[in-house]
């Protein structure tokens, strides 16, 4: 084919046309010389002085201390990932066993694994509507005298109504957790996200916003004595806040970030707003171009909300369109341009859930006579489930720069022209 006819070859990649994008997406770059010079540092210090570096050592203390301070103030504890940072977090508020713990629908596995394994049972909040994010209205009808803590995760990094659940929880004596794996940085009405519940929990494994090398986890909290459990909690049970007379006082696991973490965390958190602000310039960007196009929606964030965007949310209007969703995304793809097209994520719909296998075949948490709710309950959760069959993720590098944000943009017009005009029978007749 000759270079004019390229040019003039406006048939979708999927149906054989020349892709938009060509060239690979640049990687994220997080990591740089700061980073390496900082783990250099941590080594040499420990061939000087012949013994290992380990844990809560100078650099994972300063390392809590910034995080903190991040924050506004308070006090952070540093773990070995985010999973391990919810686990920590429902054993320092030493919940009793076989109570209910309500949490938002769509999150990752690991932001709702932690309840059963404390024998404790996970109550499904439906996602508000045309959001990932639950709300009070759905939290409130699933509140009940068995209900002993709320977990309420900010997926993507868009803020939910922390403020309406938190209201809503502290007219009952209930503590909320935020699940903040997915937005560092992220804030509601100038106040960072973390910051409003009992504990605030973090990840910082490779894939967030920042990171602590390949995992990684964080607690927030206000409170020194919370503080104190949640340190407990994270370590065996050592008798942090306690006398020195006083042995270890609960069960717990081995949950510690190391030195090297933190010392990879130390320069990222410093780094953090940077990311932040590129993803938010980037989605600037993006928008401005996506709003143009009939069957792309912008989804509206809350008042006063502002997102730090681990993905953009979009929402496909089919109605628009002669494809369906799936389809669309498909020619987006084979155009070069990294989308997520179904966000797998409501974890009470997975086998471990459903099948309740969390302590071998017993059902436990479920199935133990001391549990005096519904053991067969289940969690329709239709916005959740509306909200993922219209909306799909497109996944974002802090390192674009315009040429990025042009080809996404080509990539969209090009699929929305195709697919808004005339209906493709291409691959089905050969035409």
């Amino acid at each position: 084919m000759t270079e004019m006819a390229v040019a003039a070859d406006t048939r979708l990649a999927i149906d054989g046309g020349p892709k938009t994008r060509t060239e690979p997406w640049p990687g994220r770059a997080i990591l740089g010389p700061a980073e390496k010079a900082a783990v250099s540092a941590l080594f040499d210090a420990a061939i000087v002085s012949g013994d290992a570096f380990g844990y809560h050592g100078p650099e994972e203390e300063a390392y809590c201390r910034e995080f903190a301070e991040q924050l506004g103030g308070g006090y952070a504890d540093g773990v070995s990932s985010g999973t391990t940072a919810l686990y920590v977090a429902l054993k320092a508020l030493e919940l009793e066993p076989f109570t209910e713990v309500i949490v938002g629908a769509v999150t990752d596995p690991g932001g709702m694994m932690p309840v059963p394994l404390l024998n404790l049972a996970p109550i499904v909040a439906d996602a508000a509507p045309g959001c990932y994010n639950t709300g009070p209205a759905e939290v409130e009808p699933l509140l009940s005298p068995l209900t002993s803590a709320i977990v309420v995760p900010h997926i993507v990094g868009e803020p939910a109504d922390i403020e309406g659940i938190v209201a809503l929880a502290g007219e009952r004596g209930i503590p909320v957790i935020e699940d903040c794996a997915q937005s560092h940085g992220a804030e509601l009405n100038g106040r960072r996200l973390g910051t409003f519940g009992e504990i605030g929990v973090f990840s910082t494994m490779f894939g967030k916003h920042y990171c602590t090398g390949g995992q990684g986890g964080m607690l927030f909290t206000k409170d020194e004595m919370r503080y104190h459990r949640i340190r407990r909690a994270a370590d065996r049970g050592k008798p942090f806040g306690l006398g020195q007379d006083s042995t270890n006082v609960t069960a717990a696991l081995n949950c510690n970030l190391d030195e090297l973490g933190a010392a990879i965390g130390r320069v990222q958190l410093r780094r953090l707003p940077e990311f932040v602000q590129r993803r938010r310039a980037l989605v600037a960007a993006l928008t401005d171009g996506l709003m143009a196009l009939p069957c792309i929606g912008i989804p509206d964030q809350l008042p006063g909300a502002n997102p730090s965007y681990s993905f953009l949310r979009l929402r496909l209007n089919t109605d628009t369109l002669t494809c369906d969703k799936p389809a669309f995304c498909a020619a987006l793809a084979a155009e070069g341009i990294l989308v997520l097209p179904e966000y797998r994520a409501l974890p009470h719909t997975f086998d471990w859930f459903v099948k309740r296998r969390v302590f071998g075949s017993s059902g436990l948490p479920w199935s133990a006579p001391q549990y005096k709710g519904d053991p067969a309950r289940t969690f329709p959760c239709p916005n959740a489930h509306e909200t993922i069959a219209t909306h799909f993720n497109l996944i974002l590098r802090e390192s674009w720069g315009e040429r990025e944000v042009r080809d996404v943009l080509a990539a969209f017009r090009k699929v929305a022209g195709a697919y808004g005009t005339q209906k493709r029978f291409a691959r089905e007749s050969g035409e």
